[in-house]
């Protein structure tokens, strides 16, 4: 049960900042160009909590240290994640795009209580430690496989080849979706996560296209499944819930981005995240092919390490103060798990890979609270294996360009990043 930290009772002075400060870290740049850290560093030293007005998205707060992240998870009905006032994201809904491009597609994520509980209860049940045990052997089956399949001694793109295939393999299984047409669940996924489309009219309209697709695709996929008896694929589950049976047609677009998204881009960020941030400690990656104990722990430091999204954004329901800061009713309170994650007062030398990390579970890279990821223990399990098999071959990957980023402050993660496999 997540439970809120003790707030300082003091008013403190609020730093105000406009667009033209660095403080202001909605623009894709310093994610693509990776120089976001000390962005966040000094925010984090001088003024964890601090608002930005004049952003190309508006005013919002920048909360930027793990202590305030939780507490503000921990209140989600003072902090509200509802669609209807702006959503999960620092950029909120499109309301610069034309009316017709601007219909809510709501999801259990973007819901407040009670309609997230019910819908989450939905499918928390394809997530417990028995289905991630039943799992586990095609995870470990494909993942072998794949890794058996790969080049030696030429360089191929690790994201798609290794990462994105895991993941959308993944992803199929859990939908029960057609193998042959598994990779649009990929493409599916990077149009949902593409925000180019706020400023491009022609790309919004491209976008919408990309989704309705989507939207059939899975609409016939639901109407066969809808005389067939209760399966334990996600389509099914949301088939025969009281809470999902009935949703409209937005809705119901809504959930299916959430698990799209949710199941792809963070795994696979990870996934990524993995052989660049070890190229990056070859010490530490020397440490852990010579310690396949420190696996476990090593998944854990991965993710808090890459933390693959960067920023859940809530809005207040009413004035609070916030550790000594007067938040107003409407404010956009975004909360930067990229920053917590780094966070000094909770990881010692937080920028650094420690593949041994007693603490790295601390992250916040699935959030807190009612809205924690729903699939972490997927996520963590998808790792592990990873991991395991890369150990079991003796294999490490070798970065040999620097990658290629999201240009996104919300997707942290990777397009593309050649390797070259060698054994140890």
């Amino acid at each position: 049960m997540a439970t809120a930290a003790k707030p300082d009772s003091e008013t403190v002075e609020t730093v105000v900042v406009d667009a033209s400060h660095p403080w202001d870290v909605s623009g894709p740049e310093i994610y693509a160009e990776d120089r976001w850290q000390p962005v966040f560093a000094e925010m984090r030293e001088k003024a964890p909590i601090n608002k930005v007005t004049g952003s190309a998205f508006g005013d919002y707060w920048n909360i930027a240290s793990h202590k305030p992240i939780q507490h503000v998870e921990a209140l989600p009905d003072i902090y509200s994640s509802d669609s209807k006032y702006g959503g999960i994201t620092l950029y909120g809904n499109s309301d610069t795009l034309p009316e017709n491009l601007q219909r809510e597609t709501p999801s259990f994520i973007a819901m407040d209580r009670p309609e997230h509980t019910a819908q989450r209860r939905t499918v928390a049940p394809a997530f417990t430690p028995t289905e991630m045990e039943r799992l586990s052997t095609e995870i470990r089956q494909r993942t072998g496989q794949l890794l058996d399949g790969l080049p030696r001694g030429t360089a191929f793109d690790w994201v798609d080849t290794v990462s994105i295939e895991l993941t959308t393999g993944m992803l199929a299984i859990l939908f029960d979706f057609p193998w042959k047409d598994r990779r649009k669940l990929t493409e599916w996924s990077d149009w949902i996560s593409d925000i180019d489309y706020l400023d491009n009219v022609d790309r919004a309209y491209e976008r919408r296209e990309h989704l309705r697709a989507m939207a059939s695709y899975f609409s016939d996929l639901w109407d066969q499944r809808l005389g067939q008896d209760e399966a334990p694929d996600l389509l099914s589950r949301m088939i025969h819930s009281e809470a999902m049976a009935e949703m409209d047609r937005y809705t119901f677009i809504g959930n299916l981005t959430l698990l799209i998204v949710g199941g792809n881009d963070t795994t696979r960020n990870s996934m990524s995240g993995y052989v660049y941030g070890l190229d990056q400690y070859p010490d530490e990656r020397q440490r852990l092919e010579q310690n396949p104990d420190f696996i476990p722990s090593a998944v854990q430091e991965i993710i808090r390490w890459q933390t693959p999204l960067a920023h859940m954004r809530r809005t207040a329901t009413e004035d609070h103060e916030l550790f000594g800061h007067t938040i107003e009713k409407g404010d956009a309170v975004v909360l930067w798990y990229l920053s917590a994650n780094r966070d000094e007062t909770v990881f010692e030398r937080p920028d650094d890979i420690i593949v041994d990390r007693d603490n790295g579970r601390r992250h916040l890279a699935f959030g807190y609270g009612i809205h924690r990821c729903v699939g972490a223990r997927l996520a963590e399990l998808q790792l592990k294996i990873l991991f395991e098999e890369m150990a079991a071959r003796r294999l490490r990957a070798n970065v040999v360009s620097e990658p290629d980023r999201v240009t996104s402050c919300f997707v942290h993660g990777y397009r593309s990043m050649q390797v070259e496999l060698s054994e140890y």
